[in-house]
């Protein structure tokens, strides 16, 4: 057996051709999308970046394995202490340990350990390439990694090679000779003019005011990439600039691609295609960043073409991605970990028949503290700490009316705000009784000072706010947030 999984850091589904773009952002990810299954509801258990991957190659929820931040204690998986064997847990439950298991050979391409000193994401990989440039790399300086790999390789039986590209990823990248394929077509409808006013007078870092997070400064390396978004023509850079980056990177995939089929192996390919979060395009009034525990962040691709296996069907129903865990070791003939924290949807892929979650509870505390529920139509936000961002305690959305998260309903909705903390309060009572720890890491964050994106920077941003005329935004800052002041 071989395996691709392509990690496609950043990646909205909904700026992909297969789940309905208008932009012919994807094709050649929209081919084997055609061929296998796409997940409509898949999302993230933790973001954004680290806590997603450390989610994904534990197995297990943030509020387990302890990463559920970008800095500070919660930035470390959890030690197993008196417990710890001659090896470790990850060494033989990890994601690349399952296929191990299977008696695969592993390799990663991916310089994601060192960017964020995540060195348990290399647990369990035979073969670690990186790209070398901490995730500033753009496709053109991954695919030849790639593609010597395939070269050497391709004729071996029984592997799964994980990439990582980062394209779509801020500040978006693609080279100026790409040019720019989106520059005549329609923005966003969703996105008016008086839309875009009200985000200019909001507060928080990558709003419209200040893409570079606190800042509207820009640099020449990324031209493609603005400080702010004054009007129509700044939001078609950013909205250009992102889908140009995906665009680019679905390029580099096509050539790898090409050159599988070259070597006789696509047909029995096993093709895993999916993100470590999305990107919000305006939604909250943020641009540019995963910064929430919300749709645009959260929500994530997830596309699986197993030959022999179901094809050309799409699944609706609710997931986390650590759910790829447990599938996995069904489909290979081989018993989940105890320590995993994910459901199987192997029939799915081997039969259609769609099996999924009540809700789900997915986590940020990199950027702000939040958890939200998401159930039947409707997605609920809790926030612990706003990040700058002036949000409030409790945010209810229809996602069927209001995909974009424009209209707050919790005022008008007690009803389904009390329905959603009735599911959070059961989803962290089983998670506190079902771990050694005593201590959430989502507190850990907060008595630490707060997210590791958001310390320090207040006093800066809130004489920011006063030049820039939102003085009435700064002053509730300083309300909020006494202890930046001290």
């Amino acid at each position: 057996m071989k395996i691709l999984l392509l990690d496609l850091d950043s990646l909205r589904p909904d700026h992909l051709g297969c789940y309905g773009y208008q932009r012919n952002t994807s094709p050649n990810i929209d081919k084997v999308a055609a061929e296998g299954i796409r997940f409509d509801q898949y999302y993230t258990s933790d973001a954004p970046c680290f806590p997603s991957r450390s989610a994904l190659m534990t197995g297990r929820f943030g509020i387990h394995n302890g990463v559920v931040g970008h800095g500070g204690t919660a930035a470390d998986v959890r030690y197993e202490g008196i417990n710890r064997d001659f090896h470790d847990k990850l060494s033989s439950e990890s994601f690349p340990a399952l296929f191990r298991k299977a008696g695969m050979r592993t390799a990663l391409v991916s310089p994601f350990g060192e960017r964020h000193s995540a060195w348990t994401f290399y647990a369990g990989f035979n073969e670690i390439y990186n790209t070398g440039k901490s995730g500033m790399e753009s496709a053109e300086e991954v695919t030849p990694v790639v593609l010597d790999w395939i070269e050497r390789n391709a004729d071996q039986d029984d592997w799964m090679l994980y990439v990582n590209y980062w394209d779509p990823h801020t500040p978006y990248r693609a080279p100026e000779a790409f040019g720019n394929p989106f520059k005549d077509e329609p923005l966003p409808e969703w996105i008016t003019a008086e839309v875009l006013e009200a985000h200019k007078k909001k507060a928080g870092p990558h709003g419209a005011r200040e893409i570079n997070m606190y800042n509207s400064d820009t640099s020449p390396r990324f031209p493609r990439h603005p400080g702010e978004i004054t009007s129509m023509e700044d939001l078609r850079t950013m909205i250009d600039g992102y889908d140009s980056g995906v665009r680019h990177m679905d390029d580099h995939i096509g050539l790898i691609f090409q050159l599988l089929e070259q070597k006789g192996i696509m047909e029995e390919l096993v093709i895993i295609i999916t993100a470590d979060h999305g990107e919000n395009m305006g939604e909250l009034g943020i641009y540019g960043e995963h910064a929430t525990a919300d749709q645009g962040t959260c929500r994530i691709p997830m596309i699986m073409r197993w030959p022999g296996q179901q094809s050309g069907i799409t699944d609706t129903q609710l997931h986390y991605h650590l759910d790829l865990l447990p599938t996995m070791a069904d489909l290979l003939n081989l018993k989940p970990a105890p320590s995993w924290d994910g459901i199987s949807y192997a029939n799915t892929v081997s039969s259609g028949k769609e099996e999924g979650r009540e809700y789900l509870v997915v986590s940020q505390c990199a950027h702000v503290c939040q958890r939200s529920v998401r159930f039947g139509d409707w997605l609920y936000i809790r926030t612990y700490h706003d990040g700058f961002h002036l949000f409030d305690k409790e945010m209810l959305f229809n996602l069927t009316e209001d995909v974009y998260e424009q209209n707050n309903l919790a005022k008008e909705r007690r009803d389904l705000c009390k329905e959603a903390v009735y599911l959070l309060n059961e989803w962290h009572d089983d998670m506190m009784q079902t771990m050694n720890h005593d201590v959430d890491p989502l507190w850990t964050v907060m008595k630490e000072g707060g997210p590791y994106h958001a310390k320090g920077h207040l006093p800066m941003y809130v004489e920011r706010l006063k030049q820039t005329g939102r003085g009435e935004a700064a002053a509730e800052l300083m309300r909020r947030h006494p202890r930046e002041f001290a």
